[in-house]
């Protein structure tokens, strides 16, 4: 009798324990309460990296990832601006969210096994499909990674691109000798100075470093690609109000350009469209946006105030830009012409 007293005893510690858990995350509630009662978004950024996060002399920031967050102010706002930069080095990246002084990482974080699992993330869509390379001296005449035998090579400390340096010189042989930094600038400066024979990183941080060169023509990126970059945003874990608004703003972009809305016109299809689909996207029809804590417009919003995915890659990446990377045939184009990016449906 006593055993079974006891028994019953620790059961109803642990369901007290689980309820005390549940109501302190209640107590807690969602970034996404946070946000709106704060008036603003805290996204976590780098240092600058052309083309996703940069500032001028005037302090305005510009990049894809800047667009990133600046499309979730816009849905949870319905206004871009209402969106703050902290530029963090990589070693304050995780725990920025965990500790809640950020709401939002977007910095062209690669979204890894260990990273999702063991930092206390959920990483919820790539907006950028990459993959990491190597960059030498064009007069050192290296055409391959395949000939940086014994050569020193420059990569950021804590970085998946250092894992990936340390198991392409393993499985080939190579015999390479990293040279670590704990800030990219310092990094590149270091590649730019002749203290390093090649440097690694993914291939549009080669190409943003390159366009940053005196002379970028003295450069060459070489042609292998030895990993997978899946660049992606994140959020605290466990938290899905307000993952369920970040990733659903990111498909909203993906979205309008799957169906020809962009910044220019999103006001006369608004007005003229008598598509089903394009109404209940644009908040003309249905309640979609109530499961998501939002106004009606949120994705007009969205999408007159930051643009779709193409217009938000060919402002930040595009041929007309420092980096110049054509969309054409990689897998950050539409599932429609061979791509990966896939928006889901909005019903």
């Amino acid at each position: 009798m006593k055993r079974t007293a006891r028994i019953l005893l620790v059961a109803a510690m642990a369901i007290a324990g689980i309820f005390h858990i549940q109501s302190q995350a209640l107590a807690a509630g969602s970034t996404l309460d946070t946000v709106k009662k704060r008036g603003y978004l805290n996204c976590i950024i780098g240092n600058a990296f052309v083309g996703f996060y940069t500032v001028d002399k005037k302090g305005n920031w510009s990049g894809m990832d800047i667009d990133i967050c600046r499309s979730v102010a816009a849905a949870v706002f319905g206004d871009k601006n209402k969106a703050k930069f902290k530029s963090v080095q990589w070693a304050q990246s995780f725990t920025s969210i965990k500790s809640g002084a950020g709401d939002l990482l977007s910095k062209g974080m690669t979204w890894t096994l260990s990273r999702d699992t063991a930092q206390g993330l959920d990483f919820l869509d790539t907006y950028f499909y990459d993959g990491q390379g190597f960059m030498v001296r064009k007069d050192l005449g290296i055409t391959s990674a395949l000939e940086l035998k014994g050569a020193t090579v420059c990569v950021l400390t804590g970085t998946s691109s250092e894992l990936n340096l340390t198991d392409f010189n393993r499985t080939n042989k190579l015999g390479i000798k990293p040279v670590v930094f704990d800030d990219s600038a310092v990094r590149n400066a270091a590649f730019f100075n002749n203290n390093c024979d090649a440097i690694t990183n993914d291939r549009s941080g080669l190409a943003a470093a390159r366009s940053s060169a005196v002379n970028p023509s003295d450069y060459v990126v070489l042609p292998e690609t030895i990993s997978k970059e899946a660049l992606s945003f994140a959020v605290r874990q466990n938290d899905s109000a307000w993952a369920n608004v970040v990733k659903w703003t990111f498909a909203a972009i993906v979205e309008a350009e799957e169906l020809g809305i962009t910044s220019k016109n999103v006001d006369q299809v608004r007005r003229t469209t008598k598509n089903p689909i394009i109404k209940r996207f644009l908040g003309l029809e249905g309640d979609l946006h109530k499961g998501l804590g939002l106004k009606a417009d949120w994705a007009y919003q969205v999408i007159k105030q930051v643009g779709n995915y193409e217009e938000i890659y060919n402002r930040n990446l595009g041929p007309d830009t420092a980096l110049a990377l054509d969309r054409k045939g990689t897998l950050n184009e539409l599932w429609t012409k061979g791509g990966l990016l896939y928006s889901k449906s909005f019903r």
